[in-house]
């Protein structure tokens, strides 16, 4: 009697729509770089929308994870609830960023948690905003345009 292989069983981010992700899948996704946490200065003239190196103040600069997920939204009036229609939409989310990975029909990259098995990892490979980043609440408000940044990597 021969053996037959059974074919490896894909994860979820491979045969899943963001819409049909479990709230843990979900979850799972973010790889923990901290760069939707930066402060965006929008330009309300030009209709443009700058990113900084600013970091939201519930930001955990050593984690890169907010520090109050839970109240996160009570907390910060300007904080992003970030779901599947957004992902298509916001163009500030970096191109590393799972959930648009995922939207795009793209694999996550060999540092994500998920691939890796490592949180640190994507630290490690630079991606994160950790060591990078300055507290927003540590500048005055006539100083954000100081750090406008052109782009944090692709």
């Amino acid at each position: 009697m021969q053996h037959s292989e059974q074919p490896a069983e894909q994860p979820f981010w491979r045969t899943k729509a963001l819409e049909d992700l479990s709230p843990t899948e979900w979850e799972s996704l973010c790889d923990g770089c901290g760069r939707c946490c930066l402060v965006k200065l929008e330009d309300e003239e030009a209709g443009e929308v700058h990113l900084t190196r600013l970091a939201c103040r519930l930001l955990d600069h050593g984690t890169c994870r907010c520090s109050d997920y839970d109240n996160r939204f009570d907390k910060v009036h300007d904080c992003i609830k970030i779901d599947a229609a957004k992902v298509r939409t916001i163009d500030w989310l970096p191109a590393t960023c799972g959930y648009r990975l995922v939207a795009e029909g793209r694999d996550l990259n060999w540092w994500h948690p998920l691939i890796s098995g490592d949180p640190d990892t994507v630290h490690q490979a630079g991606v994160s905003v950790r060591g990078w980043a300055r507290c927003e609440s540590k500048v005055k408000p006539s100083n954000m345009h100081r750090y406008i940044i052109k782009d944090f990597g692709a």
